[in-house]
């Protein structure tokens, strides 16, 4: 099977377009015809970075339809609607038998691309292209393990669908899962795009007085404002004297780190604007290497009490939390199709990214087979 896709070989090279011959599915694997695909930061953090296999088909957040099974497929059929997950969930690790699916052990070939056992399901001219995330979502058809697919409903949207993949349950784990946000807690989020917005969301469902965004952009302070929010500060600074103003002195109870990237310095404007036991959750990955390190001060975590935790996948369950996810959007709860802000086609890959790091987007949307 040929198909057209978006590929990356790392290291600030630039998004190619190709065409790559997928294997039919074998065992436990799935066709996908791809509706919808997610821009993400992590995306361009993998074209960029060099921390992972090279070359790679990109994306990890999609929404398709199964086209073919192969055998021992029990999870889909085909016909089915479905939301590609990024993090794989096998039901038979520690991890997912515990309840922590995000933390799944197949999680391990994210960013090598191909199966357990590695080989590789893609190739062009004879050279093996990998998968983001096992995925590749920014391609007409994907090959991909059961594992990685969640069947939704058909009457949903499957543009809307697409996000639930990675940038709604990311953000929304973050505070509802990760930082505990619990009824009259005062919550910071630092970022508000297509992950941040969600932390947001989250928060605001789970009942906190006060919803804080810091964001140097104006359209998504506006935009935050208007799902959530009830504050919102282009600096630190501000955020920072404004909390301290309504809590007598005392601090946020959860900071959650959501920008494009991650230093020392929002990590340490995050910590700084909690109170004693307070709780910050990194979302955010670092520019650089993977082994790049935040500075905090040590005697302060430990007088005040506080936590400093990550996330991933917002610690959700994809295979309980995108269904109830959805969910939520078809009774209102919380916005899905207001994150979309531009749509794109395949070869406008280019403009979503430079979009995005324009500060144009909450969320850019490749539209590949639309329906």
């Amino acid at each position: 099977m040929s198909v057209h896709a978006i590929g990356t070989r790392g290291g600030g090279t630039p998004w190619e377009k190709i065409d790559v011959d997928f294997d039919p599915p074998g065992p436990g694997e799935v066709q996908i015809r791809i509706a919808y695909a997610g821009l993400c930061h992590s995306d361009e953090h993998v074209r960029i970075n060099t921390d992972g296999r090279y070359p790679m088909i990109a994306g990890h957040e999609g929404s398709g339809v199964v086209e073919a099974v192969g055998p021992a497929v029990d999870r889909v059929s085909v016909g089915d609607h479905v939301v590609l997950s990024f993090i794989p969930a096998c039901g038979q690790c520690t991890w997912c038998a515990t309840g922590n699916q995000n933390l799944c052990d197949q999680g391990a070939m994210l960013m090598h691309g191909g199966r357990p056992d590695g080989t590789f399901r893609a190739r062009r001219e004879g050279e093996e292209w990998g998968q983001q995330c096992c995925l590749g979502s920014f391609a007409e058809r994907v090959v991909v393990h059961q594992w990685s697919c969640v069947r939704i409903d058909p009457d949903i949207p499957l543009d809307a669908a697409a996000l639930v993949g990675c940038g709604v349950p990311t953000g929304y784990g973050a505070a509802v899962n990760a930082a505990g946000v619990a009824a009259g807690d005062v919550v910071v989020v630092f970022g508000s795009g297509g992950v941040g917005i969600n932390a947001v969301q989250g928060a605001a469902l789970a009942g906190a007085s006060e919803v804080v965004v810091v964001d140097p952009v104006a359209f998504k302070r506006d935009f935050a404002l208007k799902h959530g929010a009830t504050q919102a500060f282009a600096t630190a600074a501000e955020a920072t004297e404004y909390v301290f103003g309504i809590s007598n002195g005392q601090g946020a109870h959860k900071s959650i780190v959501v920008p494009g990237t991650t230093d020392s310095v929002v990590a340490r404007e995050a910590f700084d604007i909690l109170n004693k036991n307070g709780v910050e959750v990194i979302v955010g990955q670092s520019a650089g290497a993977l082994d790049e390190s935040i500075v905090l001060p040590g005697t302060i975590l430990s007088f005040y009490q506080r936590t400093v935790k990550g996330t991933l996948y917002g610690g959700c369950n994809p295979l309980a939390d995108i269904p109830k996810l959805l969910d939520l959007y078809r009774r209102g709860r919380i916005v899905v199709d207001e994150l979309i802000t531009r749509r794109y086609g395949l070869d406008d890959v280019e403009q979503g990214y430079t979009d995005m790091n324009a500060g144009l987007n909450i969320r850019g949307l490749l539209e590949i087979n639309p329906q």
